[in-house]
């Protein structure tokens, strides 16, 4: 049998070429989904300046849902600072430190802050959490009053220099550089321990919200624990550790699981990672095993005749399809390994654009293993033995004289299964689309996408029944006298139905692919705009993102400048939102704005119920979607899971219209305090009186006070102020076209090169060379006509419903450019891929066209 699939496949190479090139990209996006989930899983995060710690004590930053993936927290979760003496008396601990960070700049003498490395939220350091570098090179002594620091080897000051600090959101001071620490990751501004707990709130003594708190504690233990036999020793070390810590909900990590640690928000982008791939996987594979199958489809109904025959000599139905299967898997196969390959560098390629665009982390690496690639090739070798088979299903059941008479002619009506099935796959996937009249979110707009496959393959289904009834009524209402090639042309239509539609469906599939996934992007992102537009009435807002945060009396000063009205601080966290849906328990996480009561002057997040004015103490805003659907009405207590991972009941005080641009969940100031990582207000929002005296005088602060920038609050036109997943979707669309269209382009050259017998047989019953390009090129325009009709059609219901329930009109938002490229595009490849293929076959004298056949 084998041998045998060897000889078609042989005989077939151009039209396998086409599943070659199908397998081929499906295998690379398959193992790029795949790499991009393990790296999730699996990846871990370099120690950084925790690389001399050989146990770190930490909180659990996760959040666990019952029966799925954990749930990043991306604020920082404190330890109890009593735990580091207990765990200092542990046999075979020889350090034991308390970690803290907390919000440190250097300033130069003009005022503007300079990087002293890493995150300047986190910045700032206690001297002793030195002990946890690697290799750490001091150059001077250890800060020990109160006005003395040390910094990174990087930082620029020499030891004996005054340098201007900016801590924790105090003012400017100076202070004297008594070392110079040369580590990796060493950059920060390292102060004496007595020092940094009081800057940071973290004394003992102290009545802040995380007064007597550390960060983390990192152990050191005997140096002989490192290595070989004595490494046992390090590991007891962890247990002790471990059983000390039990049942407070500490995390104890050792070797590669220490880079978590260092800082909560890096580590959430793993999750970030399973979250896209998951979101990837469910397209691509519809996408691949769409253009596998058709690709198959087409190779195989070029062998109906070869097939046939075999029939006729005493092969059995079973023998048929195993041959099919066979020959497409060996095609498979050879195209599998380039294929997976090409996978693993397009997953990198994707991590640099992820890193790019701040979604991840530089730092964190890929995990490349062979799981991606055997679940490509379980995936890919399955989609091939069952699209071969179903394609080689109808002439292995037909009777042996049946098969032969019908290998020259396609079936005379087309299944009515298939039909009927299409058909209502395409009014399921227009009922779909509804899901954005009921559900103003983000995930309410991405059905629309996946509606828009639905429905496509639903034309691809229902293809052959439609393209043949077209083509009759074209026929019926053709003129006496029209030109030879038109009518050649529309007679190829009516009775070549199933394989046209083989080439139109995918074009279709490509049209509505493109429109509805870019479309969809963007009409969310003017949804958004338009809701943070309408909903900000402050012009400006003020930030220090050089300094961690707002420096202390920042929003009193603002609000002393003349032709200033109102200025409110606000802040960005996550929180986890649990609830019940149909009885069982349920958690979804959220962005979250930290707003205080001032905040309704300066924004209007269209209050329908309550108000801002009450949003102290234990108190939320939620989105009016949010309300709907989790039951969450005004002077109702919701529970959330706040950044750092506390519990807290909270009561809606306010129900708000604009979530789209604000968020579902609006936190009270005081219902947050405590609970982020650096306390500071990431922004003030500032409204004015319009006047360009009052525009100065903001100007002027900025310029006074250290690290202060002033930013207008409308949205930037041209698109810069697009979060990044909107550049991911669009880079997405990209490479998914990129497939189709290079399938696609495979698909109809093999289809028109698999007709040179009939361009053969034209030419010698007289018709010339000239006419059967003209009709060639007919067929290309019907081709591409078809394809853009039934695509526009079909993305027009979908867009229209996604427009309505997003922005009040039933059209969406997008470039103009692109409804004209999408269509010379598909014009290009359907006349390049026809007009290319039959002038080859011209070529070819006609006896010997029809004897190679």
């Amino acid at each position: 049998m084998l041998h045998l699939a060897l000889r078609m496949a042989a005989h077939r190479v151009t039209a396998l070429l086409a599943v070659a090139c199908a397998v081929l990209g499906g295998a690379a996006l398959i193992t790029t989904t795949g790499v991009l989930a393990e790296s999730g899983l699996r990846s871990q995060l370099p120690p950084g300046r925790l690389g001399g710690a050989d146990v770190v004590v930490a909180a659990d930053q996760e959040f666990h849902p019952s029966g799925d993936l954990p749930v990043a927290l991306p604020e920082r979760a404190t330890v109890p600072g009593r735990l580091v003496e207990r765990l200092a008396a542990l046999p075979g601990v020889t350090d034991a430190v308390g970690d803290i960070g907390f919000p440190a700049a250097l300033v130069d003498g003009r005022g503007p802050a300079v990087p002293a490395g890493g995150d300047p939220r986190t910045a700032g350091h206690g001297w002793s959490s030195t002990k946890l570098l690697a290799d750490a090179r001091v150059t001077g002594r250890a800060p020990s009053g109160a006005h003395e620091v040390a910094v990174g080897a990087g930082a620029g000051p020499a030891v004996g220099e005054t340098v201007e600090v900016v801590a924790n959101g105090r003012p400017a001071a100076s202070y004297r550089v008594t070392a110079l620490v040369d580590a990796p990751d060493a950059d920060g501004v390292y102060f004496a321990d007595a020092t940094a707990a009081g800057l940071a709130g973290r004394d003992a003594g102290g009545a802040g919200p995380r007064a007597g708190t550390v960060d983390l504690v990192g152990l050191r233990v005997d140096e002989g624990a490192g290595d070989g036999a004595a490494r046992g020793a390090g590991e007891r070390v962890a247990d002790a550790v471990r059983a000390e810590v039990a049942g407070t909900g500490l995390k104890v990590v050792t070797g590669a699981d220490r880079g978590d640690a260092v800082a909560p928000g890096v580590g959430s982008a793993r999750s970030l990672l399973i979250l896209l791939a998951g979101s990837l996987g469910g397209i691509v594979l519809l996408i691949t095993g769409f253009v596998v199958a058709g690709a198959l489809g087409v190779t195989i109904a070029g062998q109906r005749r070869d097939l046939a025959l075999m029939r006729a000599v005493g092969a059995t139905p079973r023998q048929i399809r195993r041959l099919a299967a066979a020959q497409s898997t060996v095609v498979a196969a050879v195209a599998l390994v380039p294929g997976v390959a090409a996978g693993y560098l397009l997953a990198g390629r994707f991590r640099e654009l992820l890193a790019d665009r701040g979604v991840l982390p530089a730092e964190l690496p890929l995990t490349v293993g062979p799981l991606p690639a055997l679940a490509t090739l379980l995936l890919v070798v399955a989609a091939v033995q069952l699209s071969a088979r179903c394609a080689a299903w109808r002439t292995s059941r037909m009777p042996a004289t049946e098969a032969v008479a019908e290998s020259r002619s396609e079936p005379r009506t087309p299944s009515r299964t298939r039909t009927g099935a299409g058909l209502l796959l395409m009014l399921g996937a227009c009922a779909l689309s509804a899901v954005p009249l009921l559900s103003r979110t983000a995930l309410g707009a991405s059905v629309t996408s996946i509606a828009g496959i639905l429905a496509a393959i639903g034309l691809a289904m229902a293809g052959p029944a439609l393209v043949r009834s077209a083509g009759e009524a074209a026929v019926r209402r053709l003129r006496p006298g029209v030109a030879a090639p038109t009518w050649l042309a529309l007679a190829n239509v009516r009775a070549y139905a199933l394989r046209l539609s083989g080439v139109v469906g995918p074009l279709a599939m490509g049209v509505v692919f493109v429109l509805t996934y870019t479309l969809t992007q963007t009409t969310v992102l003017a949804a958004t705009s338009d809701d943070t537009r309408t909903g900000t009435l402050a012009q400006y807002e003020l930030t220090a993102p050089a300094l961690g945060g707002l420096p202390d009396g920042t929003l009193t000063a603002v609000r002393e400048v003349p032709g200033v009205r109102a200025a409110a601080a606000a802040q960005s966290t996550t929180v986890v939102w649990e609830y019940e849906e149909l009885g069982e328990p349920a958690a979804e996480s959220a962005p979250a704005t930290i707003l205080g009561p001032d905040a309704r002057d300066v924004v209007d997040l269209g209050v329908t119920d309550g108000g801002l004015d009450r949003l102290t103490g234990a108190t939320v805003a939620v989105s009016a979607e949010a309300a709907r659907t989790r039951g969450a009405g005004l002077g109702e207590r919701i529970r959330l899971v706040l950044g750092d991972g506390a519990r807290v009941d909270a009561r809606v005080v306010a129900v708000y219209d604009r979530g789209l641009g604000f968020g579902p969940v609006v936190l009270s100031r005081e219902l947050a305090a405590g609970h982020t990582t650096t306390g500071l207000d990431q922004r003030a929002l500032v409204r004015t009186d319009g006047t360009s005296a009052a525009e100065a005088g903001l100007s002027a602060l900025a310029a006074d006070r250290t690290g202060l920038a002033v930013a207008g609050t409308a949205p930037d036109a041209a698109g810069a102020d697009a979060p990044p997943e909107v550049w991911i979707n669009l880079a997405l669309v990209v490479v998914l076209l990129g497939y189709l269209l290079l399938s696609i382009a495979n698909k109809l050259v093999a289809a028109t090169a698999q007709r040179r017998t009939e361009i053969a047989a034209l030419r010698l019953v007289g018709t010339t060379p000239r006419q059967i390009l003209a009709m060639m090129r007919r067929e290309a325009a019907v081709v591409a006509a078809a394809a853009l009709a039934a695509g526009l059609a079909l993305s027009a219901v979908l867009l229209a419903l996604l427009g309505q329930g997003f922005l009040g009109h039933p059209w969406p938002a997008g470039p103009a450019w692109l409804l004209p490229a999408v269509a010379a595009t598909v014009v290009a490849t359907a006349y390049l891929t026809v007009e290319l293929p039959t002038r080859h076959a011209l070529r070819t004298p006609p006896a010997d066209g029809l004897r190679a056949a």
